[in-house]
């Protein structure tokens, strides 16, 4: 069986081969606890330690600010989670933004709804940027944190984080973005971007499932989500997953010294694509910052039929209607809902996003194959 050309980067990517070799000796031979003094775990900690350092180089921080996570999710939960109930007696008050991911605002709506907490969603405007004056007029005295994604899944758009980062340090209030889809894709260092806590994510840079990473900066008080030993740095318990962590390690290491030319390389073929489809769809409407976005993502709305539509027709495009979380629900995303976009625009929308292993000559027959998929939309 032939499979269809892969345009779903966003949602998750194939594991590196590279990255599949590293982690494959920590499977066997290599198996032991990195909390066990003796050989077996000596090779285990030294090998999570080297990862952490690799994690800790591209995102330009101290290896000792780095929490490895089993997932996004998790890294996510523990730095709202944890950053709220450590300063909850200071204050408690967030804010957020509307197009956050689920793993932020579903958080965010669990403190509210559980623990009390008051919670500020701010709006974005038609491109789905935050305006870092309404965080600024958003700030209460009791505001502890402030937690705005770097880029969004769903559209690319990458927000003002430098701009929101000096609102809050002006008024001492910790700051958090979800890094999840920018992390590989675009330069992130943590004292440039001017935050306390980033959340990175394996399966989205050709790790594999099941591990992530959380810059803590140092001397930023946060409580545990799981108790129990005192695995990194007493901040999460549980026996590290050593292969996925050598893979996460690997992954960072790969996007440190490939990442400006493969950054280029992937927005040449977004653009590809998106000329192509402008081409052969009138009308084709782009959801999204066209200049702030990621390099490798392309969310377009085709006009006078829906998303779920388009794929079902063009079924050797594997792409998204949105959110993995959310694909193949005939409903309006609730980030192109933010946005502003009529309803008739967001059910037609479709998320394209490239990755390493996508050529040029893909690009084409997929921009082929969806122009023909919404030529016959009145057929079917």
């Amino acid at each position: 069986m032939k499979l269809p050309i892969y345009l779903d980067y966003n949602a998750t990517t194939p594991v590196d081969p590279a990255i599949a070799e590293v982690i494959h000796p920590y499977l066997h031979d290599l198996f032991g606890n990195a909390s066990s003094a003796h050989a077996y775990g000596f090779q285990a900690k030294n090998a999570v330690d080297y990862a952490r350092s690799e994690v800790a180089a591209l995102l330009g921080c101290a290896a000792d600010e780095v929490i490895f996570t089993a997932s996004g999710s998790e890294g996510n939960n523990l730095a709202v989670k944890g950053v709220a109930f450590a300063h909850a007696e200071r204050g408690r008050h967030l804010i957020t933004t509307q197009v956050e991911h689920p793993a932020v605002l579903n958080t965010c709506r669990y403190l509210e709804t559980r623990h009390g907490f008051a919670v500020t969603y701010l709006p974005v405007d038609g491109d789905g940027l935050v305006n870092p004056t309404d965080v600024a007029r958003a700030v209460r005295p009791d505001t502890t944190l402030i937690s705005v994604m770097t880029a969004n899944n769903e559209t690319g758009t990458v927000q003002p984080i430098r701009e929101i980062s000096a609102v809050a340090r002006e008024r001492g209030i910790l700051f958090h973005t979800d890094a999840a889809q920018a992390v590989g894709k675009i330069p992130l260092q943590v004292d440039d971007l001017g935050v306390d806590l980033l959340t990175v994510v394996g399966h989205k840079m050709y790790a594999p499932k099941g591990v992530g990473a959380l810059f803590v900066r140092r001397g930023v008080k946060l409580d545990s989500l799981i108790h129990g030993a005192s695995h990194e740095v007493g901040r999460r318990a549980g026996t590290e997953n050593v292969p996925y962590v050598v893979g996460l390690g690997k992954a960072c290491a790969i996007a440190r010294m490939n990442l400006p030319e493969e950054s280029r390389r992937l927005q040449s073929l977004r653009d590809r694509l998106h000329e192509a489809l402008l081409a052969g769809v009138p009308g084709l409407r782009l959801n999204g910052h066209a200049s702030f976005r990621l390099p490798n993502t392309l969310n377009v709305s085709f006009p006078g039929t829906a998303g779920y539509d388009m794929l079902a027709r063009a079924r050797e495009v594997a792409a998204s209607t949105g959110s993995a979380c959310h694909s193949g629900r005939p409903e309006v995303s609730p980030v192109l809902a933010a946005m502003g976009v009529p309803p008739e625009w967001a059910l037609g929308a479709v998320r394209l996003s490239v990755g390493r292993w996508t050529t040029g000559e893909e690009v084409d027959l997929a921009a082929r194959m969806l122009v023909d998929a919404f030529a016959s939309r009145e057929d079917s």
